[in-house]
Parts: structure tokens; C-alpha cells; sequence
């Protein structure tokens, strides 16, 4: 009975319980609300990326049609009429079988007809060797009378000829044989060019003929059969465009598809690169030959293909987004970022450009060097580094005094590539070979200690290290856009190799967000 009159005084005696309660709902809330308002500014300012770790493949995309590696067309050297046609459309045959015969009966008659010329030769031989050895003898004897002189000199002569004459005949019987035999061959060769055989193993893929069908062999061999040789091991020619056909080479994995079979996937490999180029409607392609297998006999002759040219595969290695180096910033981020690194002075050995200086210990050390040419590398790169800080700060200086000139040239968004030297193509040959003999005089004692492997690998790595492509990235740092160049890689259309002063996780900038964005979302208050 007391208990409620005494919860009734408690509540009235603590009246400003419940606004207290809603005032720190409230001013939570508000607090809240700052917080997300302040980080939303920060936020929008810039649009970002990561600087990611991982692969990269590159491809190149083109069409072909299916065919066997060897196909070979079996045609007739003679006319006739077909007889029989022992073969069908995808008829296995092996060497030697016999695919259709011709009608043999007008090669057979002149067989006849070349044996009876032969033989009538034969008697004209006999004839003029008795001819011969009468005259022969006449001679003889009219000789020893000439030389009794109980015959004229004129009887002599006359009989000498004679002799003469038979001999004559006897060498025209002869080569009258040779020549009758040797068209008796002839027609005995075109008697077995009756029987249609098979030059090789393989698969009838097409049949033009039929029994009682009349082949003419005039001008050139009527084609009566195509035979493709083995089927287990077929190519594919692929016409690749000519921006693309220098990143192909023979030895590079070729990943296709085919509508007849749309779930699966092929593999093939590159086997040439023809040099017979094909112009049609001004675009210029070259011929690639991909050789195929096909154990399970699953690809047909003839099937259009898409295919894929696995030109490059970069396995882990740093990649951005392609946005990322499509960004550039105003003229005043610029200025302010170059005033941000002139304020480092040379303690970062040359600001935010980065120096290829940077690289090197990456090349020596996958040239495995004992401790003096350890030693004798370490040296040289740090009277290096000393020269560069000293040539950047003198750039600074002369850049700070001209007044109202674009930072790293101007004009236009999009990605901005430029290779070591920047300007021209002669330019650029000048700068890389002014820089290539700067290293070579630097590094000429260090060059000296390594053997013949190490030094060929020294030189190839600081010749691509030279002409690499460059290009400007932003990092965000502290909220501030920061520049660094990196050398750029194999790009597969979405991220790109990047290479340089920068690490995985980077904050790398794509972007400014729109300042309504950030404004609009500024000015709406969370609801209590």
C-alpha cells in the first residue's frame, strides 16, 4: 500500500530525466553527423584505386578456319571414262589404295599396236644388217683388186660406199626400235595411270566423280579426289591485323572456341608467322598458322574459330588500374605537388619523379655478385645518386624562375606515356644513347669485375631499364596528391604493369569526385 505513493514522489522529484535523455540522443546524433560530414569531405575530394599485386595476361584476338595440316588433291594425268569408284566421302585409305579406275582399253590397244611397230623394227634391223655384210664383202673384195689394179679406182670407191650406206641403214633400224620401245613405255605407264591410287594416308574429304563419267586431261589434271593426310593433328590460319602482328612469335599458347562446340575450349600453339600480307577493304593482315591437336578427333575441317593469342603473361607483379594513369590534375595541384617536392629538396634523391637509379639494386641482385663486386656496385650507385640530387636541384632552381610555364607540359586528359628522353623520336634515340654512355662510364669499373654471363645480363636489363615507357601516377598521401613516375608494362585492356617507387595496398588517385557531391551530401543532417 506505500510503495506507490512512493514511486509517484520518486518520478516527481526527477522531472528532467527524460529531456536529458533526448538532449544526448540529440547531440549524439549531431556528433555523428560531423563526423561522417568531415570524413565525407575528405573522401570526395579524390576518387582512388589500390595498387594491387597479381597476374596480367595479354591477348590478342582473331579468326580462322579449321584445316588439316596436309591436304593433298588426287587428280588423273589421262582422259578416259570412269570405270568404278571404290572410295566415298570420309573413306579411310592408306598409301598405295586404289581410290578409281579409267576404262584401260585404248591404252591396251596401243600397247598392241607399239609391240607389232616394235617388231616390224626388228625385221627392217635384220634386213639392213644382211644388206650390210653383202656390201661389206664387195668392198673387201674390190679392195684387194683395186690394189692388183684388176679393178678400177672408181669400183672401189663405189663399193666403199655402199658399205657405207648399209651401215647407215643399220643404225636407222636401230634407233627406230629405241624409239618405237620407248612409246610402247609410255603407253604402258599410262595404262597403270588407269588405276587411281592414294598418295598417302588419310581421309577422303571430297569426291568429284561417279562411275561413267568422262575425265578430260588437256591443259591440266582434273581434281578427282581431296584427301586430308591425319586428322589427329590439324591447323589453323588466322588472319591477325598489323598493329598486332609484331607481339606474335612462333612458341605462344593459342586459346580458341568453335560454334559447333560452344562449351569447350581448345588450345593450340603457334607455329609460324607468314610474311604474304593481305590488304582487303585498306586493312592489312598477315597470315598466323596455329597447329592444333586432335586426338579425340572432336574438330572438323573447315570450322571458323575465335582465338586468343596469349602474347605476354605477367605473373605477380604490381598493377593499377588503368584510370589511374589516365588522371591529370590541374595546373594548380600541379604547381602545389612540385612546391611539395622541392621542399624535400634532394633528401629523397630528386622528388617525386623518381630515378631510375631506383632499379638497380632489383638488377644486381638477380645477378647473384660476390662481395667485391657488391662492393664496387654499392659505390658506384651512390656517387650516382649524389649526381642526380645535385642535377634535380639545379633543375628546381632554374624552373622556379620561370614563372607561368605548365608543369610536365600541358594540354588534354587521357593517359600520358612518355619514354625516357620525352619529345621526338630522334629526341628520344639521342637522350637513351646519351644516358646509355653516361651508365657505361659510371658503371664502366663495376662492368669490369663481372664475368661474361653477369655482364650480358647487366647490359640487356639497363637497356630495358633505358627504354622502358614512363608514365606519371598521383599517389594520395596524407590527403594530398603526390606524383610518381613508374615504368609501365603489358596492359590487358583494364589493369597495367606499373614498376617503380611505389608497393602494394598504394593509395593511387583515378579521379576528383564532384564538388556538389561532397556539397550536397555536407548539407543534409542525419535524422534524430
Amino acid at each position: 500500500m506505500s510503495s506507490k505513493p512512493r514511486n509517484a514522489s520518486r518520478s516527481r522529484r526527477r522531472p528532467w530525466l527524460l529531456p536529458a535523455i533526448i538532449g544526448l540522443v540529440v547531440l549524439l546524433g549531431f556528433g555523428w553527423w560531423w563526423t561522417q560530414r568531415k570524413a565525407g569531405g575528405e573522401e570526395s575530394a579524390y576518387r582512388t584505386t589500390q595498387v594491387e599485386r597479381g597476374d596480367i595476361r595479354v591477348a590478342i584476338s582473331a579468326t580462322g578456319t579449321l584445316s588439316a595440316i596436309t591436304t593433298v588433291t588426287v587428280g588423273s594425268q589421262i582422259s578416259g571414262q570412269v570405270t568404278d569408284v571404290l572410295v566415298d566421302f570420309n573413306s579411310p585409305v592408306k598409301k598405295g589404295d586404289v581410290l578409281a579406275r579409267i576404262d584401260p582399253s585404248t591404252y591396251e590397244a596401243q600397247i598392241t599396236q607399239g609391240a607389232a611397230a616394235v617388231a616390224s623394227a626388228n625385221a627392217q634391223l635384220a634386213q639392213a644388217e644382211a644388206t650390210l655384210r653383202n656390201a661389206s664383202a664387195d668392198y673387201a673384195r674390190k679392195a684387194e683388186l683395186g690394189k692388183q689394179q684388176l679393178v678400177s679406182r672408181g669400183d672401189v670407191d663405189a663399193a666403199r660406199a655402199a658399205m657405207q650406206q648399209a651401215q647407215a641403214q643399220v643404225g636407222v633400224a636401230r634407233a627406230q626400235i629405241r624409239q618405237q620401245s620407248a612409246s610402247t613405255q609410255t603407253t604402258r605407264l599410262n595404262l597403270g595411270r588407269t588405276v587411281i591410287r592414294s598418295p598417302v594416308d588419310g581421309v577422303v574429304l571430297t569426291r568429284t566423280i561417279e562411275p561413267g563419267q568422262t575425265v578430260a586431261a588437256s591443259l591440266q589434271a582434273p581434281e578427282l579426289f581431296k584427301i586430308a593426310e591425319d586428322l589427329s593433328k590439324m591447323k589453323i590460319e588466322l588472319a591477325v591485323d598489323e598493329s598486332d602482328i609484331g607481339q606474335v612469335k612462333a612458341g605462344q599458347t593459342v586459346s580458341f572456341t568453335a560454334d559447333a562446340f560452344p562449351d569447350r575450349q581448345f588450345k593450340g600453339v603457334v607455329e609460324q608467322v607468314r610474311l604474304s600480307a593481305t590488304t582487303a577493304n585498306n586493312v592489312v593482315t598477315y597470315p598466323v598458322v596455329v597447329t592444333v591437336d586432335n586426338t579425340d578427333g572432336t574438330l572438323l575441317p573447315g570450322l571458323t574459330v575465335n582465338a586468343e593469342i596469349e602474347v605476354s603473361k605477367r605473373s605477380n607483379i604490381l598493377k593499377v588500374a588503368n584510370a589511374a594513369l589516365r588522371y591529370k590534375p590541374s595546373e594548380e595541384e600541379m604547381q602545389a605537388m612540385m612546391a611539395a617536392a622541392g621542399e624535400g629538396g634532394a633528401a629523397n634523391g630528386g622528388g617525386q619523379r623518381g630515378s631510375i637509379s631506383d632499379d638497380l639494386p632489383a638488377i644486381a641482385a638477380g645477378l647473384k655478385l660476390d662481395a667485391a663486386q657488391q662492393a664496387a656496385f654499392d659505390e658506384t650507385l651512390e656517387a650516382m645518386k649524389k649526381q642526380q640530387a645535385e642535377r634535380m636541384a639545379a633543375a628546381r632552381s632554374a624552373a622556379s624562375q620561370q614563372q607561368g610555364n605548365r608543369v610536365f607540359g600541358g594540354g588534354g586528359g587521357g593517359m600520358r606515356m612518355v619514354t625516357m628522353g620525352g619529345g621526338g623520336g630522334a629526341m628520344q634515340a639521342q637522350m637513351r644513347n646519351r644516358m646509355r654512355d653516361r651508365f657505361q662510364q659510371q658503371f664502366a669499373g663495376f662492368r669490369g669485375k663481372l664475368s661474361d654471363a653477369q655482364r650480358t645480363q647487366w647490359d640487356s636489363a639497363i637497356d630495358a631499364l633505358i627504354n622502358a615507357t614512363r608514365a606519371p601516377l598521383y599517389l594520395l598521401v596524407d590527403g594530398k596528391a603526390k606524383m610518381v613516375m613508374v615504368r609501365v608494362g603489358a596492359s590487358d585492356g583494364t589493369s597495367t604493369e606499373i614498376a617503380g617507387s611505389i608497393k602494394e595496398g598504394d593509395e593511387v588517385i583515378t579521379g576528383a569526385r564532384a564538388a556538389s557531391s561532397s556539397a550536397s551530401s555536407a548539407s543534409t543532417p542525419p535524422r534524430s
